[in-house]
């Protein structure tokens, strides 16, 4: 008997091979389109996004080109709030739905490891997300290209390449969460609790912070930072060309301190972010020996 439970774990890979991951990503990808949750958000996304972008028509003929400024920040705006709740929920309900349903068991019972079985669940959330955060921002670019809407492509283009980093950022979160979580009901509600965490402690927290607590500049600013959705509003500020002068003393304090170098800042904190959850939740998963 114990030669045969036994067996499984011999046959398990003792290294991550590509090609295995691959395959994983791929069913992956096709599950996820095949979520109702994901149509769900990128329509929903795309809707909202079309309707800010057909707003710069009717600008466009006061302000000119340069209304695409206040496009691009409510933009930026909807992502921070509409981006981080995708790639959370979908990310939390990964694992932790695959496990429930026992799809997780049946895949570790083949010839793959726990790391390949992580990742492929990773990857082919990214590419979903890049698929559904992509989507929405194309939709809302034709329509404003078909009405003549004063909106910049390439400034489009960034941010949705930065709306994708913070997406990806989220789903591996929200995988952190789900291989702690033994129902995907739980994975969401903790996912939820976070996207609340990262929402509050944003702009209007940080403001609220250095009120009552009077914490220098610095912090502040690094605090910010830390948080993936603000650093990914100040990327897409700094990137885009904007003024850090809108954050008062604090983006005063980055610019002096990184100079043009600040934009690197921003956006290295958004990748630290999209590497450090998900390679810290495989090494959980694959040291976990209930899965």
């Amino acid at each position: 008997m114990s030669a045969v439970t036994s067996t499984p774990a011999a046959a398990l890979p003792e290294r991550t091979e590509l090609r295995v991951v691959r395959a994983l990503a791929a069913k992956e990808l096709r599950d996820a389109l095949r979520d109702r949750w994901l149509w769900l958000y990128g329509a929903s996304f795309a809707v909202v996004a079309t309707g800010i972008t057909s707003l710069a028509v009717s600008d466009a003929e006061n302000v000119g080109f340069e209304g695409f400024g206040r496009t691009a920040a409510s933009l930026v705006a909807l992502a921070q709030l509409v981006v981080p709740l995708m790639g959370l929920t979908i990310g939390a309900r990964s694992v932790a739905g695959q496990r429930e349903r026992g799809t997780l068991a049946f895949l570790l019972s083949h010839p793959v490891n726990a790391t390949e079985v992580y990742l492929g669940i990773y990857l082919g959330n990214m590419a979903a997300l890049l698929v559904a955060v992509a989507g929405g921002f194309g939709v809302a670019g034709l329509v404003a290209f078909l009405r003549d809407a004063a909106v910049d492509g390439v400034d489009l283009l960034t941010i949705t390449a930065l709306a994708w980093l913070l997406s990806v950022a989220m789903v591996g979160a929200g995988m952190f969460v789900s291989v702690f979580a033994r129902r995907s009901s739980t994975a969401m509600g903790l996912a939820l609790v976070l996207w609340l965490g990262f929402v509050l402690l944003g702009n209007l927290g940080l403001m609220g912070t250095s009120v009552a607590t009077r914490v220098g500049d610095a912090t502040l600013f690094f605090a910010a930072v830390a948080n993936p959705v603000e650093a990914f509003r100040l990327s897409t500020i700094t990137v885009l060309g904007g003024s850090l002068d809108v954050l008062g003393p604090v983006g005063t304090y980055a610019v002096d301190r990184f100079g043009d170098g600040v934009r690197i800042v921003t956006v290295a904190a958004l990748l630290v972010w999209a590497v450090l959850p998900p390679a810290i939740g495989a090494l959980v998963f694959r040291r976990s020996p209930d899965r």
